[in-house]
């Protein structure tokens, strides 16, 4: 047992890695103890191969070189290596919405008969905000108006992203001034990855600005075009109750586990799973009928739509897999490790890839997606599960840890928030609003992002919320965090009672947990678009920056994570890695990211490896933009015994 406790804070993952041990299966953490240490030039972010003169390294400790052959120093590797991730990342989130809209795109003309739009009352208020007119028009040709436009956001090439024109009119200021509002998403990603060609920006301080273009790009443009058309095509999501952990497989069935990160795929898997003539079909080889489960934010997009069950977060797609059951592991793109050829090859579990981007080597079976035979796909690939189940090896079987699920509720989006927040008849953030403003919840706290084998599964996830929600901070979380928070409890309605007592109540009287679950990683835009609804709201200023709230990727791991921290900061929240970005070997990079910008957006970063010690960065951010706003004392620690008992009164 000894040997895995530091690996995961999760019990079920704990027993399989244990078993993994026992049997000699390589995992993750495994190839990470391999690669001990580490290059320390390029955590540093000090090495540089984007030219054949090299590769080059800075000395850090300025015994060795200064400079690499083509003369560029610490400084411009550093932000050139830190741009080229946050393409990357800009790029993966990008790429997933112009997927969506070309499959609504192909829906809205006919060209699909497996996609329809689903929600209406969303794809007019769209059309409103693209400037489309609906009058005498059918749903087809608004969807198919909207969808256009969206596509043409991509490969635009002079003006202004139109969502950016959600933002406060104060931070479209800010984002003009400093040149880097994003005018198509494309071309932002491809300038950056030109500036940082050998031989063109030098400039840390320019290729950053260049850099954080196109993480808006990403953030404003990309990823909320992803959600929003998302939401259309599939359905706005509504509060949900699911469970989630890897007891969510059923011993007895047909698992098929579908992990990565397009909505397209998955959202026809949900339906043929729920084939009459397919669970006929599982029953007659044996099984009691199919179960559907997801990993990483492939999971996170249909639990919101539709309460499907989540078996894990990044750091469970090997342990699906250890289980035994597994009958087929269903992969798109992002976040797959090419470690699971080599396990599932141990197994009799079918790994499927499906995206003409994502392919692996041998004999890793292949059903290529297409939006106009979606539902075919999903078929065959139902079927290839069905007929594997004869193939479990019993005794490989794990049924003690991994029968353990936690109940949660998903669902929650910035659009539903009005009701759920001011009621059916009552749409509003005027109670978030007041709750801050009294004192009751001291501020907001988003909370997002990977696992890494470089830090015990879960463990900053959970140790940052719980100590955030006692401090009366209500987090909202995506992506592997929420499954992370889910795993232990925190979004369920009873999860409050870790919570301060002014965030109990507001649980207790609104119905929700005090840790809200908003999708996957590219639904960070549904935090953005809550932040600005709070600031139309009214009384807690008039900018983003200006709100009592920060952000946090305790666990990260992906360059998506880097380019969402950008477009966080550059919209004004305060934020904390739990590692650190690779920039340490440039203290100009270092000092400006984690100071100077915030002279240039109103926030800056942090890196702060104790997540106790990073939230309570985060609670003295909160604090401070308390005491600029003027707002008064949080109610249970400065009020008066008889004030606070009339108030817990009124509450109720």
């Amino acid at each position: 047992m000894g040997a895995n406790r530091k690996r995961t804070v999760d019990p079920a993952a704990e027993n399989l890695l244990n078993c993994a041990l026992e049997e000699g299966a390589r995992t993750t953490w495994d190839r990470w103890e391999a690669m001990q240490p580490q290059c320390g030039f390029g955590s540093l972010g000090i090495c540089c191969r984007i030219c054949n003169m090299g590769p080059c390294r800075i000395d850090p400790f300025g015994d060795g070189p200064q400079t690499g052959v083509c003369g560029a120093n610490a400084d411009t590797m550093v932000a050139r290596n830190l741009a080229r991730m946050i393409a990357s990342g800009s790029s993966a989130h990008s790429d997933h919405g112009r997927d969506v809209a070309h499959t609504m795109l192909m829906a809205a003309r006919g060209e699909t008969a497996d996609f329809t739009i689903r929600d209406e009352t969303k794809l007019r208020a769209l059309a409103s905000e693209y400037g489309v007119q609906t009058a005498g028009k059918d749903v087809a040709t608004i969807a198919e108006e909207v969808a256009s436009i969206a596509f043409s956001e991509f490969g635009q090439q002079h003006g202004e992203l139109r969502f950016l024109k959600r933002a406060p009119e104060k931070r479209q200021k800010i984002w003009r001034d400093q040149g880097v509002a994003p005018r198509g998403i494309d071309r932002e990603v491809v300038q950056l990855m030109h500036v940082t060609h050998m031989g063109v920006d030098n400039d840390y301080k320019s290729i950053i600005k260049h850099s954080i273009r196109a993480a808006l790009a990403d953030g404003w443009g990309g990823s909320m075009i992803a959600t929003d058309l998302s939401d259309v095509l599939f359905g706005s999501p509504v509060p949900i109750r699911s469970k989630v952990n890897l007891g969510v497989l059923e011993e007895n069935e047909v698992n098929i586990v579908v992990h990565g990160h397009e909505p397209t795929l998955s959202e026809m898997i949900v339906q043929a799973s729920r084939d009459p003539e397919l669970i006929e079909l599982a029953k007659s080889k044996g099984a009691s009928g199919i179960t559907l489960a997801g990993i990483c934010c492939t999971a996170n997009e249909i639990l919101m739509r539709h309460g499907i069950p989540i078996a894990g977060n990044f750091l469970n797609q090997e342990l699906a897999i250890l289980t035994g059951v597994v009958d087929a592991m269903i992969v798109d793109v992002q976040c797959i490790m090419p470690g699971l050829s080599e396990l599932t090859r141990c197994y009799h579990t079918k790994l499927i890839t499906t995206s003409p981007k994502a392919r692996f080597p041998g004999d890793v079976e292949h059903i290529e997606f297409h939006e106009d035979r979606a539902m075919e796909a999903a078929k065959r690939i139902i079927r290839t599960a069905i007929e594997n189940f004869p193939n479990r090896d019993k005794s490989r079987v794990r049924t003690a840890g991994p029968r353990m699920s936690m109940g949660l509720v998903a669902g929650f989006t910035a659009d539903n928030a009005f009701h759920f927040l001011g009621g059916r008849y009552r749409a509003t953030y005027r109670p978030l609003n007041n709750a801050i403003i009294e004192g009751r919840i001291r501020g907001l706290a988003g909370v997002v992002g990977c696992n890494n084998p470089n830090i015990c599964q879960d463990f900053a996830h959970l140790e940052m919320t719980k100590e955030l929600i006692k401090n009366d901070v209500l987090v909202v979380e995506t992506g592997c965090a929420a499954i992370a928070c889910a795993k232990a409890g925190l979004l369920a309605p009873e999860g409050a009672r870790f919570a301060g007592r002014g965030l109990q109540e507001v649980c207790e009287a609104v119905g929700i947990p005090p840790v809200l679950h908003f999708g996957s990683c590219v639904d960070n835009s549904r935090i953005l678009v809550a932040l600005c609804n709070i600031i139309n709201e009214g009384g807690l200023g008039e900018d983003l920056s200006d709100i009592p709230v920060a952000g946090a990727a305790p666990e990260w791991m992906s360059e998506k994570a880097i380019s969402i921290g950008f477009y966080v900061v550059a919209s004004g929240i305060f934020t904390v890695f739990g590692t650190p970005h690779p920039v340490l070997g440039s203290k100009n990079v270092t000092d400006y990211i984690c100071g100077g910008i915030e002279e240039d957006f109103g926030a800056r970063f942090a890196f702060e490896e104790d997540p106790i010690k990073a939230a309570h960065l985060m609670i003295d951010h909160i604090n401070k933009k308390r005491a600029d706003l003027k707002l008064r004392p949080m109610l249970y620690e400065e009020a008066p015994a008889e004030e606070r008992e009339e108030a817990a009164v009124g509450i109720k």
